[in-house]
């Protein structure tokens, strides 16, 4: 678990530290836009990601004056856009990988061949 994902905040200092009553992070949770860990006796716990997300919908709502529907559809595209960034990183590392591997195959292929040919004069 990366360190912006580990739950640290409970939620009076998540509220605290956004400018938000606690009901509202709690309606939030309520409606998907945030998913605050749970202990195993159901306390809330934010990390530094959530409250991050937290005043990204507080962005949305205040600024851009967008209702919680959209903050919704603009959170979820904004998920499936990091996701398909990280899968275009996997993608491209894997052919730089592929391309080198051609690479040194190459090298092998021309030390062969010179060394089976014979030597002019």
């Amino acid at each position: 678990m990366e360190t912006s994902e580990r739950p640290i905040y409970m939620i009076s200092i998540a509220a605290e530290l956004v400018g938000m009553h606690p009901q509202t992070l709690r309606m939030y949770e309520t409606k998907g836009l945030v998913r605050p860990h749970r202990t195993p006796g159901g306390t809330r716990l934010y990390s530094d990601a959530d409250v991050e997300r937290l005043r990204i919908v507080q962005r949305l709502t205040t600024e851009v004056g967008l209702n919680l529907a959209g903050v919704e559809l603009v959170l979820r595209l904004e998920d499936e856009l990091r996701k398909a960034h990280a899968h275009v990183e996997r993608l491209q590392r894997e052919l730089r990988r592929e391309v080198q591997n051609v690479h040194k195959q190459y090298r092998r292929d021309l030390v062969l061949l010179r060394d089976a040919l014979p030597e002019r004069q």
